[in-house]
């Protein structure tokens, strides 16, 4: 009996595995290996078996509280995979998050804020851990798709509890409220009286003549949306580690469908200087000074021209502490533009480079934080005020003199639609006109596909809260196709992690935003961008950028130049 079973044992286990050609692949990689006896026979054996094997799938998320680049709370999620039977952890994302408070705001505003905050992160936390951790097992994570998909739905169906909730709050706050009415009906009429008294005493009196457009109403973020946006991203990353590609082609693969032969890295948009805007210094107009490498040179080549040139001169001595910003650039202040400027060429010339030849200037004006609504205007000097359409007069006098400026960010409120197509139209055809709080968010982006001005140059992506990497793929298509150029940046509260410099690139980003060169969770972002160049450049996939400022006047493309007329001296 003990014979004929293992007989029978012996006979099924034969079909089993002839059924799965194990002999024949057996006998065919021992043949192939046999003439070149590799060091390591096992690992050519499991090299050549691992093909054959079934692909991963995500087998669990994990999602923490992690710390960011400024201190404070944020999301980390984790992927593990079933690998080879076998459970692994396969790569993690961190999520950056973006600060929609003003500088000046009160203590009990940054203490709700913060509350808020850590509310936001135990939620998604708590939906990474349960809801979508169940939802997302046994998928490939090489379907970006489909995981965004379900993320999506997700997020709707988020959305869709909050409102349901606000609603019901909403009627039992009415139902109070007409309690009150009955039980003192001359209470309704008497009440109204003091709201007008007290309306009509606040603020100065606004310009019936030129009434401005009010200020749109921030996003309401959903508590918990960082779960969306992280999880999307460590299942790109995962993606991109099974299929052995860096996450800058995966992307670039999303995208276009194929891998392009040839990669265009995005110029960065480096912050040297942050100009507060509650500083007791005069100048308000500027809240961010950028410097930009010319198309024509390797990321690399500007500093070690720089140095190279310093070298031949006196070795620069340290100076006196300075602050520093947690974009990672020096705080100052400026009583005028010309003074700004006048120091930036200054340090420049030390340096023994150009602006306009060697550098080029980006300035985020940040308008919206200008506007002085009691006046209808903006405060562009401290006392000094400017209306929309004075604005516009005064950027073309601007560019006008200080060419070397390629780029103003932000230079009028997203409300003012007529000065927006009234800058393009003057100055579209000498430098980019960039819209990043002044552009819609991307949750509108993706319904209406406008960015909600009536034109600019290009759009500043940030990927935050519900954000997906398919959004990116699809909003940056649209720019795209609009004669649009992307930009993506850094949010203001950074973390460590490196994915939105390869999502820049696989995506075609123009530009790439991301503060200065301080701060090791904004340096690692430089460096991860020097290593991509490094490694097109040696594959010989590193293809020249062709920056193009657009004419809105004439509707044609006018060719950015390699080397910008020469600066006019300040």
């Amino acid at each position: 009996m003990e014979a004929d079973e293992r007989r029978r044992l012996r006979q099924e286990a034969a079909e089993y595995y002839r059924g799965l050609r194990v002999p024949e692949r057996m006998e065919e990689v021992l043949n192939a290996l046999f003439p070149l006896p590799p060091q390591d026979l096992y690992g050519e054996l499991a090299n050549y078996f691992s093909k054959f094997s079934k692909a991963p799938v995500i087998c669990k998320l994990v999602g923490r509280k992690v710390i960011d680049g400024v201190g404070e709370p944020t999301l980390e999620v984790e992927i593990y995979c079933t690998v080879k039977n076998y459970e692994k952890r396969i790569c993690s994302s961190v999520m950056a998050t973006h600060s929609q408070i003003p500088e000046n705001a009160l203590p009990e505003t940054i203490e709700a804020d913060e509350r808020e905050r850590n509310e936001s992160v135990y939620t998604a936390v708590e939906w990474v851990c349960d809801s979508l951790n169940t939802m997302l097992r046994d998928l490939d994570p090489t379907d970006q798709c489909q995981a965004d998909k379900i993320l999506g739905e997700y997020f709707e169906e988020k959305v869709e509890e909050r409102k349901e909730i606000e609603r019901q709050e909403k009627e039992m706050r009415e139902e109070e409220e007409s309690g009150k009415v009955t039980t003192s009906p001359a209470s309704g009429h008497s009440g109204a009286t003091p709201k007008q008294k007290k309306g009509r005493k606040s603020g100065k009196k606004v310009s019936e003549d030129t009434p401005i457009p009010p200020a749109e109403p921030a996003e309401p973020v959903l508590c918990g949306s960082l779960a969306i946006g992280g999880t999307s991203l460590a299942i790109a990353r995962a993606g991109a580690t099974i299929s052995r590609v860096p996450l800058y082609l995966y992307t670039a693969l999303l995208k276009h469908k194929e891998t392009p032969k040839e990669i265009t890295l995005p110029l960065p948009m480096v912050t040297v200087l942050y100009c507060e805007k509650n500083s007791p210094t005069k100048l308000k107009l500027v809240k961010e000074v950028m410097l930009i490498p010319p198309v024509e040179l390797l990321l690399h080549q500007p500093a070690s021209r720089a140095e190279s040139r310093r070298g031949r001169g006196h070795k620069a001595q340290p100076g006196p502490l300075k602050r520093f910003s947690h974009l990672g650039c020096l705080i100052t202040g400026y009583d005028s533009l010309e003074q700004l400027l006048l120091q930036l060429q200054a340090a420049c010339n030390s340096l023994g480079l150009e602006l306009g030849t060697d550098l080029y200037l980006a300035i985020n004006c940040a308008a919206h934080e200008l506007m002085d609504y009691d006046r209808g205007k903006y405060e562009v000097l401290t006392g000094t005020f400017k209306s929309p359409d004075e604005m516009v007069a005064m950027y073309v006098e601007m560019i006008k003199n200080f060419p070397f400026i390629t780029a103003l960010i932000d230079p009028v409120r997203k409300e003012d639609r007529e000065q927006w197509s009234s800058i393009c139209r003057a100055l579209g055809s000498k430098c980019f006109l960039i819209a990043e709080d002044a552009a819609t968010q991307i949750s509108k982006l993706k319904t209406d596909q406008n960015i909600n001005i009536a034109m600019c140059s290009g759009v500043v992506l940030k990927y935050i809260n519900q954000t997906t990497v398919s959004d990116l793929i699809e909003l940056t298509g649209i720019l795209d196709g609009q004669r649009h150029i992307s930009i993506l940046g850094s949010p203001d509260r950074e973390s460590s992690d490196e994915s939105l410099v390869d999502l820049a690139v696989g995506l075609g980003a123009r530009f790439l935003k991301l503060g200065g060169l301080s701060r090791g969770e904004r340096v690692a972002k430089y460096n991860r961008l020097l290593a991509i160049e490094e490694e097109l450049a040696a594959n010989g996939a590193l293809r020249k950028p062709k920056l193009e400022f657009v004419d809105f006047a004439e509707e044609k493309p006018a060719q950015l130049p390699d080397v910008l007329p020469a600066p006019k001296k300040v």
